[in-house]
């Protein structure tokens, strides 16, 4: 099972997820691992991969008892290794109904057992058993790396909202729009704050939950002559996160994640009147704020997404099925659309393709390695968002005149 080390005790290196045995205890390397290779990972994505690895360690202790892995990863008993790696793969490639997540279980899991036997093998042996240790995790990680339990098809291009819908959304979703899902005026407020916020500044969900009611910086620019406004997407300074009373615990993805984003004075001014008027007085520092004045959760997003998508024409919902084969919007479908806007801005002000995609990583926060960006290139060219928002993305004031 998995556990989330808290509590004043614990150092904040150690606070991240842990995986036990049956016994309660923690499996030994896969401890070494997290702090060593996943420790940077949002709480999420740790897990993520964890409960991957708890998968592998559950099927090795039911063949050789209860820490035979980390007795064989410990020993490089690269036999066992083998004999239980190739066990694993056929139980997931012969369940019924085989699906993406577990050829990533699979990959994982080997990852795991590679990365921890190279650093083993690379530290700890002689010269002589380390040349037939190499030997041995080459051939094995070159056998099983073409197994595949599912191969993944991925599409060409990821596809932001077609026009229509995101038009539709800034209406539907306007706080004094009649065709508003939600009946509160506090809850129209948050809706639409949130959608700004992931849909302008291309923030992850657990980034944007994260954001606190002060997130809204600003100075005078001299050189310009104009107060220019900025948000840091970071840990929030306020809260310890053993305080935070949210099951799902939102965090920052990767150190690449941790970025400071130019805010438009519309996107300032909505959110300052959102913090002024609607959010409340609750007591936590966090941005988003629900009806019972607990910080907004993941859970509690989504469902709000899905109240928007179940308030859409269907005219609208069949467009949005038709050209990207989905039949709902998502958080996550505003930070796509985000990024090939501003790609095809970068574009047309005249930035090379690889310039622009550079300056696509620094805003959203990807490693300058990262192929993320090269996806969005393609739904650039065939996307008709240019023709609605051209280069005015930032500045949507008359759709929100109606706005007191």
């Amino acid at each position: 099972m998995i556990k989330l080390l808290a509590g004043s005790a614990v150092p904040d290196v150690l606070r991240n997820p842990v995986l036990l045995d049956t016994n309660q205890l923690p499996r030994y390397w896969a401890t070494v691992w997290s702090a060593l290779a996943n420790g940077d990972a949002a709480p999420a994505t740790q897990s993520k991969k964890l409960r991957a690895i708890e998968n592998l360690y559950r099927h090795v202790d039911m063949l050789y008892g209860c820490g035979a892995l980390d007795d064989a990863l410990g020993r490089l008993d690269e036999q066992k290794l083998a004999a239980a790696l190739e066990s694993w793969f056929i139980t997931i490639r012969n369940r019924p109904d085989v699906t993406d997540a577990d050829e990533t279980r699979w990959q994982t899991g080997l990852a795991y057992v590679t990365s921890i036997v190279t650093w083993l093998s690379s530290s700890t042996i002689p010269n002589e058993r380390l040349q037939h240790i190499e030997a041995r995790l080459h051939r094995l990680s070159h056998l099983y790396r073409q197994l595949h339990v599912r191969r993944k098809r991925q599409p060409s291009s990821i596809r932001s909202l077609p026009a229509n819908v995101a038009q539709t959304l800034y209406a539907m979703l306007d706080p004094a729009s009649s065709d508003n899902p939600f009946p509160r005026e506090r809850a129209r407020w948050l809706a639409f704050i949130s959608f700004v916020l992931m849909l302008h500044q291309g923030l992850r969900r657990g980034e944007l939950l994260l954001l606190t009611a002060d997130t809204i910086k600003s100075a005078f620019d001299q050189q310009h002559q104009r107060t220019r406004y900025w948000l840091n997407v970071r840990e929030s300074p306020y809260e310890v996160a053993e305080d935070d009373p949210r099951h799902s615990r939102p965090g920052i993805k990767t150190a690449h994640s941790i970025r400071q984003l130019p805010v438009s004075e519309t996107v300032a001014t909505l959110v300052q009147s959102y913090v002024e008027n609607y959010r409340g007085k609750p007591n936590h520092a966090f941005l988003l704020n629900s009806q019972k004045n607990a910080p907004l959760s993941t859970e509690s997003l989504t469902k709000v997404f899905a109240k928007v998508s179940a308030a859409l024409p269907t005219v609208v919902l069949r467009e949005l099925n038709e050209r990207t084969g989905k039949t709902s919007v998502t958080p996550h479908d505003l930070r796509h659309t985000c990024a090939v806007v501003r790609l095809n801005q970068l574009l047309q002000h005249g930035d090379s393709m690889d310039e622009a995609l550079q300056k696509l990583r620094a805003f959203f926060g990807w490693s300058r390695e990262s192929l993320m960006p090269v996806r969005y290139a393609r739904a650039v060219f065939e996307d008709r968002l240019s023709s609605v928002w051209g280069d005015m993305f930032d500045e949507q004031v008359a759709m929100m005149r109606a706005i007191p």
